[in-house]
């Protein structure tokens, strides 16, 4: 098992400087410097003067790869890759483009992310799991049928509908809870409340469904046939033997995005006006900060691997037959 994780964490450590290669010639090499210099000035007759002076002041005036003009170790130091793009692999996400420290600001907003994901993440894997086992209980029934139909109805509907709509009905009309916003201690809750309850409800119908395949799936199979021969309520069948050996493909998707949950909801997040990582990316996309989509695509991708090493790992604990040699 050992052996396993660290070939896991070298594969890992690979991937993220592939990643880091890729988002550097594609951010540097298919679109220059001068290019991000125009962008963030805005309009394609921008005086040479001008875009000089933004690279400069952003440390893009030097080569990518190599410096002819130096000697010794300092011809391949003095360059954006060295000074701008190895950094990352040490987690050193340098300055924005702004000049605000990338880190500082990560570390800040990383709690107003978590404290929207934790919420949203629980709450929509346990009501997903019991509505999908309330239909399997109630399976061949106008329950089931009219439970499917509502599945579907709810995964056909954009996200963006849930947010206006959630907006408009409980911040709007009734008055309920804030229309958007951040605070910290207590108050928080009144201003997490509707976007964890869009979240949630976003999400239901897809992962429901989904939940119900696999546990009628495993309903099929000999075991679940044993165990109601032995006298087993069917209560105790669905709870004790189909969760727990459904567990598995569960677990590939939840185990593997909890370490996402630091990236916080792109969408979610700006209409909401939390003060997360995803709406820090959304806002250096806007503002064409090109420093900190680099960082953020970086951590993002960190994050994912870390979570499908997660999900490995817990295969063993859910299934004792799973073992790593």
């Amino acid at each position: 098992m050992t052996g396993y994780i660290l070939r896991r964490l070298l594969y890992g450590a690979l991937i993220l400087v592939g990643v880091n290669l890729v988002t550097f010639v594609l951010f540097f090499a298919v679109n220059t410097p001068d290019d991000m210099a125009r962008l963030s000035i805005g309009g394609q007759r921008v005086s040479a003067d001008a875009i000089e002076k933004w690279k400069v002041e952003r440390g893009y005036d030097k080569p990518l790869f190599v410096n002819a003009a130096r000697e010794g170790v300092s011809k391949y130091t003095d360059t954006i890759f060295y000074q701008r793009s190895l950094p990352l692999l040490t987690f050193d996400f340098g300055a924005a483009d702004s000049g605000r420290d990338i880190g500082r600001e990560i570390r800040a907003r990383m709690g107003p992310s978590l404290a929207l994901a934790v919420p949203t993440f629980a709450l929509g894997l346990f009501a997903s799991i019991v509505f999908a086992l309330a239909l399997v209980f109630f399976r061949t029934t106008r329950l089931d049928f009219w439970g499917v139909v509502l599945c579907v109805i709810m995964l056909s509907i954009s996200g963006l509908f849930y947010i206006i709509a959630g907006q408009w009905i409980f911040a709007k009309v009734l008055r309920l809870v804030p229309y958007s916003g951040f605070a910290g201690g207590l108050d928080m809750i009144k201003f997490l409340a509707l976007p964890v309850a869009v979240a949630v409800i976003s999400r239901l119908g897809s992962e429901a469904r989904f939940f119900r395949s696999l546990f009628l799936e495993e309903i099929g199979k000999d075991y679940v046939r044993t165990a109601r021969a032995k006298g087993l309520a069917e209560r105790t069948v669905l709870f004790r033997h189909v969760l727990r050996n459904a567990m598995l493909p569960i677990l590939t998707g939840s185990v593997s995005a909890l370490p996402l949950l630091f990236m916080g909801s792109l969408i979610t997040e700006s209409f909401f006006g939390i003060p997360g990582l995803g709406s820090y990316t959304l806002d250096a996309i806007s503002a064409q900060d090109f420093s900190v989509v680099r960082a953020m695509v970086f951590l993002g991708s960190a994050l994912y691997i870390v979570g499908l090493i997660l999900a490995d790992i817990s295969y063993t604990l859910a299934d004792p037959r799973v073992r790593f040699e």
